[in-house]
């Protein structure tokens, strides 16, 4: 695809309809995001153990079938990989409202679905990332991933939005048909996208071993994407552990009722916006390296004003510590996917994209049994101290790499 002018990417019909389907799909997640957990704590009286729980199955996915996954996609043409599992997760979550009204929801029945719902994302995620390439071509990566993420940072802000007055109205179980409509929607959108990207030719000999291998040796040879996806590891697993607690803590001990979380998140939604707009200008003044360990260096740390909040105005205080910290998630987000997207060949694209998800998101069933855990013994207060300390930390590894570069560029011109 050649590089289009004033509009950008816009005067492409595919690049739009990919962006209405992405905008449906993630106001559909943004919805769930919130009702789920809801489900679990307000109609079945979950407890801090079994809302952890909750949040290691909706996650399970990528342990499950995460490598897998890439070699998979690989051999698949990955437009159709996204139309099957956006309808597929959209039947899925549909269950929950009929379970409910036909009284048989148990707290069983939701992790079920979480971990279904979550092993199609899986594969929705890594055909989503390897098909983008394809069809906006890798020069204008940067500005296709700034336009979704700003796409996805709206829904971010409407999808809360609109969660808390639907829940209050009809109920967490049934909100959760609005998100099951919004992905079959998004489903059936994507099927008007024309770019169909070649079919991958199969291997005379296809072994999945032996493609799995294949991807993970790239990866985790390769010292720029083994320091990138550590961070994403680190930061993921106390990024999930603080989020199972957040909503305990806002609605146990800050005393907010469904609509005033809905706020607080899509606030959260605002900072991604202005991160997805500003992306592009930040990595090309700053450099998409320094981006990368820059941006949560500067707003993990805010993340500590939350645990620090009393109802009143230092809650609204730390609202704004968790906005500045989706702005930097989301400057940081289209940096490196974008660097990681041009530092892989075609043909590895699926697999790079499932062994960075692996890697960097196989800590997050964790995080969410360990917040539960941790909860439980300590209170919900606690586990987002340690998670705000621990997202300022994740950025170890990268931070080093480049500094032992750094290091090594300067000693060889020395």
């Amino acid at each position: 695809m050649s590089s289009p002018s004033r509009l950008g990417l816009f005067r492409e019909p595919d690049f739009g309809r990919l962006s209405a389907a992405t905008a449906l799909g993630q106001l559909g997640d943004r919805i769930v995001f919130l009702a789920l957990p809801l489900v679990a704590i307000v109609a079945l009286d979950a407890d801090e153990f079994q809302v952890g729980s909750l949040t290691a199955m909706t996650t399970a996915g990528s342990l499950l079938v995460g490598l897998p996954t890439g070699a998979w996609v690989d051999r698949m043409r990955k437009r159709s990989v996204m139309i099957s599992t956006d309808l597929a997760r959209a039947v899925a979550l549909s269950t929950i409202p009929v379970a409910w009204w036909s009284g048989l929801l148990t707290i069983w029945w939701l992790y079920a679905v979480a971990l279904v719902h979550g092993v199609l994302t899986v594969f929705f995620d890594v055909a989503y990332a390897s098909y983008l390439p394809h069809l906006v071509g890798r020069g204008n990566l940067v500005e296709g991933n700034s336009i979704l993420s700003a796409i996805r940072s709206v829904t971010s802000i409407s999808g809360p939005g609109m969660a808390g007055p639907l829940v209050g109205w009809l109920g967490a179980p049934a909100t959760l048909l609005v998100s099951s409509v919004g992905m079959a929607m998004s489903g059936l959108l994507a099927t008007g996208i024309r770019t169909h990207e070649q079919k991958p030719e199969p291997s005379e000999h296809p072994k999945l071993l032996r493609d799995v291998k294949e991807g993970l040796r790239f990866v985790l040879r390769h010292p720029t994407l083994r320091a990138l996806i550590l961070e994403d590891a680190i930061f993921n697993l106390f990024l999930v552990m603080y989020q199972t607690m957040l909503l305990v803590f806002l609605e146990r001990e800050m005393n907010l009722e469904s609509f005033g979380i809905g706020l607080i998140l899509s606030g959260m939604g605002c900072g991604a916006l202005l991160g997805a707009l500003s992306a592009t200008r930040v990595s090309k003044r700053v450099g998409q390296g320094p981006v990368i360990w820059l941006a949560p260096l500067v707003t993990c740390p805010l993340t500590a004003l939350m645990p620090l909040a009393h109802p009143g105005w230092s809650l609204y205080a730390a609202a704004f510590g968790l906005a500045c910290l989706s702005l930097g998630g989301v400057v940081r987000f289209v940096a490196q996917s974008s660097f990681q997207q041009t530092l892989t060949p075609d043909r590895l694209l699926g697999r790079m994209n499932a062994t960075a998800r692996f890697v960097s998101w196989g800590g997050i069933p964790l995080g969410g049994l360990l917040g539960g855990v941790a909860g439980s013994l300590f209170g919900a207060r606690a586990v987002l101290w340690i998670g705000a300390v621990g997202m300022t930390t994740s950025i170890l590894p990268y931070f080093l790499h480049r500094w032992r570069n750094a290091v090594g560029a300067t000693a060889r011109h020395g």
